[in-house]
């Protein structure tokens, strides 16, 4: 349920700034306007007005600002609600905020209550008001991308779809067992078998997507590989235009995993460097070599490293892990062009030289981009959707083999409801709507 208070917040980024934006929504959002600014004449809906503003209670002028009114239900929250576009300063945004906290009924909004309150009041759908926090944390192109197609409800009209498709299907069932003596379509129930197996494979098809989503909102993981000394930190460095690691002709410097993150052509890359394979007596240096290896089995893409200074020999176990998620790259081409003027299929480079890193960065970024490719349908974005989906795909797939009618009822209903958590709409009232419409029960 709503909470009746009145909920305020500063909107745009705390600290120093041009302009700061504050929130206010609720039943007294409107008092906002009244109590604080001058004049008190509430303005013209979604129209920007110009104000003073002053304290409430010693009536002292804080700032003169824009007041924007947007009266319910054609609001974000589908409440009341205001916003006053101050000056940015630390003291005006301090001073506001004390005024607004001293209005009868107000209060500071609680993380994700403006949003929470566009849901509850039907603004918003889940996956729409998960889009929402997707688009504030996107860092890349392609973030913005798939955040802002999802907030448009691609996403969510998908799934509403599908729950719409199986509310048919159930209501068909549920009419041939409630209404069996009404003058309904011959073997009805029945009937309904092909519409569940086309959304089993709808909802297959939709999940077989390589967890693409995911990996947009969370990063594209590429681990860096390869025997001790063959550069890989450096590497590292080189991609990352920065010193994130420790670059050192000792062997086993590095121990422990390190983290940089990229945005290759739009895309959020997590680049990771690893300890150099090889066995060792060195309790913390294996520590090392079995996070490394743990990595290479997580990563969405490995970047192995050998070494130029001895190709071609190969370091046995690092070519153990070359597989087809794999780039390959020989570093150190300033020394391979006087042993090997031709090292083949993997990529020569030098950390020393840049020669290379060019073409290393458009191979992994065209690999990203393929494991990436728009199939033009809606991608998921969160295991929870997933964890869902499978669900109502198994409830779907034990209705088929159901031997009563009641018991297929039960497992579509079940399906239903977990299409309907992802979005967070699930109405018994669809049923009824489609039964009185489709059937002429009661004549």
């Amino acid at each position: 349920m709503v909470s009746d208070a009145t909920i305020f917040a500063l909107a745009s980024a705390a600290g120093r700034a041009g302009v700061a934006v504050f929130r206010v929504s609720g039943t007294q959002a409107r008092q906002a306007i009244i109590k604080l600014c001058q004049p008190n004449d509430v303005p013209n809906p979604r129209r920007a007005s110009l104000r003073a503003i002053h304290h409430p209670a010693t009536h002292e002028k804080i700032d003169q600002g824009l007041i924007l009114w947007f009266p319910a239900p054609h609001s974000f929250t589908g409440e009341d609600v205001v916003e006053i576009h101050a000056h940015g300063g630390r003291a005006v945004t301090s001073a506001l905020t004390e005024a607004l906290r001293d209005l009868p009924d107000f209060r500071l909004a609680e993380p994700g209550e403006f949003t929470r309150r566009a849901f509850e009041n039907g603004k918003l759908d889940l996956t729409e008001a998960e889009a929402i926090a997707d688009l504030v944390d996107a860092e890349t192109e392609a973030q913005r991308r798939q955040a802002l197609r999802q907030f448009e409800g691609a996403l969510g009209k998908l799934y509403e779809d599908w729950r719409a498709r199986l509310t048919h299907v159930l209501a068909y069932l549920e009419a041939s067992i409630d209404f069996a003596d009404e003058d309904l379509p011959k073997d009805v129930a029945e009937k309904q078998t092909d519409d569940i197996r086309k959304l089993i494979e709808e909802i297959t098809r939709h999940l077989a997507d390589g967890h693409r989503g995911e990996r947009l909102r969370e990063g594209f993981s590429i681990a860096i590989l390869g025997p001790p000394n063959a550069g890989k930190s450096s590497l590292l460095n080189a991609l990352a235009r920065r010193e994130a690691a420790i670059v050192s002709s000792i062997a086993g410097t590095t121990r422990d995993v390190i983290e940089v993150h990229l945005d290759l052509n739009g895309y959020p890359v997590i680049l990771a460097d690893t300890a150099g394979l090889r066995e060792s007596a060195d309790s913390i240096e294996s520590e090392g070599v079995r996070r490394a290896l743990q990595r290479a089995e997580q990563a969405d893409l490995k970047l192995i490293v050998f070494d130029g200074a001895v190709w071609p020999q190969r370091d046995t176990a690092t070519e153990s892990l070359v597989d087809d998620d794999t780039v390959v790259v020989v570093n150190k081409a300033d020394l391979l062009e006087a042993r090997s003027p031709n090292p083949q299929s993997p990529i020569p480079v030098s950390t020393l030289t840049g020669q290379g890193l060019p073409e290393l960065l458009q191979t992994l970024t065209r690999a990203i981009e393929s494991r990436f490719a728009d199939t033009g349908a809606p991608a998921l974005t969160r295991a929870r959707h997933r964890a869902a989906l499978e669900e109502s795909a198994q409830h779907l797939q034990r209705s088929l083999t159901a031997t009563h009618p009641e018991l297929r009822a039960e497992d579509v209903r079940l399906a239903m409801r977990s299409l309907g958590r992802i979005t967070g709409r699930v109405d018994v009232e669809d049923l009824l709507d489609i039964i009185f419409r489709d059937f002429c029960i009661g004549k």
